[in-house]
């Protein structure tokens, strides 16, 4: 698998952009001291606050100040840089994820499209955990979907039709090419070697394992360690928050390795090509021949990753994170191979053969049928796999169930994210000064711009399956109404503008750590919560042992939140993976 490791030591190299020694800034303790010492008055109007920012009438007991008296004593610059904390933050609480970052599925030819998939992967962990729980809610569909038909292959079709989530498929049955595929013996080996050449994994490996242990182990001895060694220490700068907003990578990065997606374009466009070599099909006067010699390019079962389509562009990208983009197109694949499967199972079940004419041969019980009741004309084998459908009940272009897969998956992929970033903004909500300040501020951006990005892609990709489906051709030209060109303008909108904000996102989440990390957030606008309080405004400079509680308490929820929505994603994708397969 191809891995962006550029990019990923550029996020580290970032840190190279601050100076590795102390430089002057605002002393909040000399500030204090000097409203302490009466410098500015005595009474309750010189800008003395306790810690809840109501004023004191004895300033020589004030634990904080108010906004305008910060400004005025302290300036609007920030603490000083210290080299010592922000490397010790950065090397304990962001580095091992930007590191695990590297382990998460790519497979594109594209080195672009790579980094694509990172920025959209960092930039919206909403969209990754839809993908992730959307492929493993399919796989489990389709085996449920097929596992009921008792005709050869059905097995083998499951595990292809799973597995090539990750690529745009195509299902053609004109030309009896679908149907030939399923019913002629001859290409019972097409079913076998392809389930065996696509069998290749990206899955854990020593370096995957080392990585999730080290973000693990450096995570727990984080947390310990930020109790232990006393909280009140760089207390602005801890990475309590940071830890549990970057948490949501350990359920995305497992669940995938779990998953082992077929990814690699190549070894996938290999895997496919190789197995129609050996497809066969059949013919007018009952021949069968193979397909290579049908005087026909197409076949029935095929990748399009060759073809270019600005509306479907995101189909192409093999990366598991773009299966939201191919979810509606594979549900109608499946539902194609599907109903040929049933039909043909329908026929064997009443022991019809493909020939009319050729009388039925008995086999035991589990047994294939006899190779003389699989055979016949191209419109005989049509027949056979053409299911009995109510001309009032057409087949709906979205297929069955998708709308429960997508709210199932639109539901655990928003707990993750906002369970992550929900944690990160109690551990900092409630470190003084309570409120909403710069910190949670940029925690609370980071989420809402990854939710609009999954809102903003999910509805792309509803837009591009309904503008692709509602369309008629006319002297080999591609007629589209109104609604699916307004559709398809909408989609390619939607799109672009979801990727450049899960760029900018991207790029924000890092930045924002190292800001807080290198004392950027640590000034009196940020310290007094100005965004929350407003004319109230206050920092408390002066921790209390009741400010220690209640940051303890804070802390250990953030840590218990954020914890217990991973282990859940967790756990729901081992109880979901993998389902039985028929014998």
């Amino acid at each position: 698998m191809k891995s962006p490791h550029k990019f990923v030591a550029f996020l580290a190299g970032v840190t190279l952009a601050f100076p590795t020694t102390a430089v002057a800034g605002t002393n909040f303790d000399d500030c204090l001291t000097k409203v302490r010492n009466g410098t500015f008055g005595v009474g309750v109007d010189v800008g003395g606050t306790d810690d809840r920012g109501y004023p004191v009438a004895n300033v020589s007991l004030a634990t904080g100040i108010t906004y305008s008296r910060c400004i005025q004593v302290c300036g609007g610059g920030q603490e000083p840089f210290q080299w010592s904390v922000f490397s010790q933050q950065f090397s304990s609480w962001l580095l091992p994820w930007l590191a695990l970052v590297s382990q998460l599925p790519f497979g594109a030819n594209d080195k672009l499209d790579n980094l694509d998939s990172v920025l959209l992967t960092v930039g919206s962990p909403t969209l990754a955990a839809y993908s992730l729980t959307l492929t493993v809610l399919n796989s489990r569909w389709v085996t449920r979907r097929l596992a009921p038909y008792t005709y050869p292959n059905v097995r083998n079709a499951i595990h292809i039709l799973s597995s090539l989530q990750q690529s745009p498929i195509r299902v053609l049955k004109e030309g009896g090419l679908l149907a030939s595929l399923i019913v002629l013996p001859q290409n019972d080996d097409w079913w076998t070697e392809l389930t065996e050449w696509i069998d290749f994994t990206h899955t854990w490996s020593i370096s995957a394992a080392t990585s999730i242990a080290w973000v693990v182990i450096a995570y727990v001895f984080t947390v310990i360690d930020s109790f232990t060694l006393g909280i009140t220490n760089s207390i602005n700068s801890n990475g309590q928050g940071v830890g549990s907003l970057w948490l949501w990578l350990l359920p995305i990065v497992i669940g995938w390795l779990q998953i082992s997606p077929k990814c690699d374009s190549a070894r996938l466009s290999s895997a496919v090509e190789r197995a129609n070599k050996l497809a066969h099909v059949a013919t007018d006067d009952g021949h069968v021949v193979p397909v290579k010699e049908a005087q026909t390019e197409a076949r029935a079962i095929e990748l399009t990753l060759t073809e270019v389509d600005d509306l479907r562009r995101d189909e192409k990208c093999t990366a598991p994170i773009f299966n939201y983009a191919r979810f509606l197109p594979w549900v109608q694949a499946v539902e194609d191979v599907s109903e040929a499967f049933q039909a043909a199972s329908d026929h064997f079940h009443n022991h019809d053969s493909v020939d009319p004419s050729i009388d039925w041969v008995t086999v035991e019980r589990g047994q294939k049928p006899n190779e003389r009741n699989r055979v016949g004309t191209r419109t005989q084998v049509e027949n056979y796999c053409t299911p009995w459908q109510p001309a009032e009940r057409p087949r709906s272009r979205w297929g069955p169930k998708v709308v429960s897969r997508m709210f199932l998956a639109s539901a655990l992929a928003l707990m993750l994210q906002w369970g992550t970033a929900g944690a990160a903004l109690i551990q900092v909500w409630y470190t003084p000064t309570r409120g909403l300040g710069c910190r949670s501020a940029s925690y609370l951006l980071y989420a809402v711009l990854s939710t609009i990005v999954w809102m903003l892609l999910v509805t792309s990709s509803i837009l591009t399956h309904y503008a692709s489906t509602t369309q008629y051709h006319f002297e080999g030209r591609a007629i589209r109404h109104w609604p699916a060109r307004a559709a398809r303008r909408a989609s390619i909108i939607f799109r672009c503008l979801g990727k450049l904000t899960a760029a900018f996102n991207s790029l924000w989440v890092v930045v924002s750590c190292l800001f807080q990390f290198g004392s950027f957030f640590d000034n009196c606008y940020c310290n007094s919560s100005v965004f929350w309080l407003r004319d109230h405004a206050y920092n408390v400079i002066a921790l209390q042992p009741g400010d220690v509680t209640s940051i303890t308490s804070a802390w250990i929820g953030g840590v218990c939140l954020a914890g217990g929505t991973a282990i859940i994603c967790v756990g729901f994708i081992n109880v979901f993976i993998d389902p039985p397969l028929p014998d």
